[in-house]
């Protein structure tokens, strides 16, 4: 007798369901997440807006928590136990991420300058973007203008959406966190062996070190300073690696998300995901953090992801396997 892969994946979805909990009322639910709102706010008032996969990873239990505030703690456990080994894979990811920049390989500089300049017809985007957005010069004492708040709003929702789209996930659909993890898992060690084997210099250390015939300054974080808002890692504070721009992650997991909600939502509305990744790019290219080669290679590493996760579950899925 033979079985589809989709009735072991039925039967995995099973196995990570939580145990039976009493139906949390609205007024209950409304009022344990309001507190747990004002918390997140106080937080962030007081410490930052968290902003490493550990921090994030305790805010979204919370939130689950909160959720299904009437649950029994076995349920809210099961969070633990269900999550552990991607975010465990993820904090391994970061520490690995910041260990690459010491292995001594040389960094490359010039093939990013010569195809941007290229698209740019003899300017880089960026140089364009921060004189027509920043001024001439660009300094990173000019005066944010309104859409400076927005592109840094844009630009720190990469620590947090895609772990925010799996605790919705794993709260309404099983089967679904199981294959949104197994692409965000890889997309970002697909993202890792591509710093190690070509480490790459951003534009503003391009400028910087004067490869980069141009002043591109690093202005990520504009505005959010005059608002009275900032970020905290509770955990990886420090931990980063300024050659790894070779694709650009932030690029391409906005594109995995928007390319999965358009696949999977049925409402015309999921169109407008499109303008995610369109306003993330511009802040990267914007703010001196990528050429628009890396976020065009983000892109394309989101693509092979997506495509390469569907294909392997396809494949499980005719695959007969005997009981």
């Amino acid at each position: 007798m033979t079985r589809g892969a989709d009735e072991d994946e039925h039967e995995l979805a099973s196995s990570l369901r939580p145990i039976a909990y009493p139906r949390t009322r609205r007024k209950v639910r409304l009022a344990a997440m309001l507190v747990y709102a004002a918390l997140l706010v106080l937080w962030s008032e007081t410490l930052g807006i968290p902003n490493d996969t550990i921090g994030v990873f305790l805010w979204l239990w919370l939130g689950t928590v909160a959720w299904n505030i009437e649950a029994q703690p076995r349920y809210h456990l099961n969070f633990l136990k269900d999550w552990w080994i991607p975010v465990a894979g993820l904090v391994i990811y970061f520490f690995t991420r910041g260990l690459t920049d010491e292995l001594g390989l040389p960094v490359h500089v010039y093939m990013p300058i010569h195809f941007d300049e290229w698209i740019g017809f003899g300017q880089t985007p960026t140089e364009r973007l921060q004189h027509a957005l920043c001024g001439d010069p660009c300094l990173r004492t000019s005066e944010p203008r309104w859409y400076d708040v927005l592109f840094t709003t844009v630009y720190a929702t990469h620590f947090v959406t895609g772990l925010t789209i799996a605790a919705i996930l794993w709260v309404r659909n099983r089967a679904e966190w199981i294959k949104w993890m197994r692409r965000y898992v890889i997309i970002n060690f697909g993202a890792l062996v591509v710093y190690i084997a070509y480490p790459m210099a951003p534009p503003w250390m391009a400028s910087k070190e004067g490869w980069l015939h141009a002043d591109v300054v690093r202005i990520t974080g504009r505005g959010w300073h005059d608002i009275g808002l900032g970020r905290m890692d509770v955990v990886l504070q420090g931990v980063g690696n300024p050659v790894a721009a070779m694709p650009s992650l932030h690029a391409g997991i906005t594109f995995l998300i928007a390319i999965y909600g358009i696949q999977r939502l049925h409402s015309p509305w999921r169109w407008l995901l499109a303008l995610y990744p369109l306003a993330m790019s511009t802040a990267l290219v914007y703010y001196a953090e990528h050429y628009v080669i890396d976020v065009l290679a983000g892109a394309a590493l989101a693509v092979v992801v997506l495509v390469g996760c569907q294909r392997w579950e396809n494949s499980r899925d005719r695959a007969p396997s005997h009981i």
